[in-house]
């Protein structure tokens, strides 16, 4: 893996962001709009995602990434859960759930990969680096 400068050059968080942009726009019709707790609820999961892999990177330290990314990990378990009660109640339409759903998994899977990747890594991060 070529060593990266910025989280932004991250795929995970990348689609991480381009999932978080996809939940809030579902979020601005008008079924979901109303309903004003779980918006926000839905909003804010999908948003973790990406903000803790951000932070987990900006720590400089594969352990504390690690946890970070865990931590994310479980937010796309929150939303995706939150996916399933959207659908429930009618607020997105079967072929959005599906989409979304494979795409929280996918995002899931990306960044079980990232935190074995650091778990096997002998680079235990960029504040550890000798100058």
């Amino acid at each position: 893996m070529a060593t990266v400068q910025c989280f932004e050059d991250l795929n995970v968080w990348k689609m991480s962001r381009d999932f978080s942009k996809e939940i809030f726009r579902i979020t601005c019709n008008e079924k979901f709009s109303k309903d004003y707790r779980f918006k926000d609820q839905i909003r804010a999961s999908s948003g973790s995602i990406m903000d803790n892999i951000a932070e987990g990177f900006e720590r400089g330290g594969n352990k504390e990434f690690s946890q970070f990314l865990a931590i994310a990990k479980g937010s796309c378990g929150e939303c995706r859960s939150q996916l399933h009660r959207s659908f429930d109640c009618q607020y997105i339409e079967s072929e959005e759930y599906e989409n979304l759903c494979q795409k929280s998994i996918e995002i899931s899977k990306a960044i079980a990969a990232f935190m074995e990747y650091l778990k096997q890594s002998e680079i235990k991060g960029i504040k550890y680096k000798k100058v």
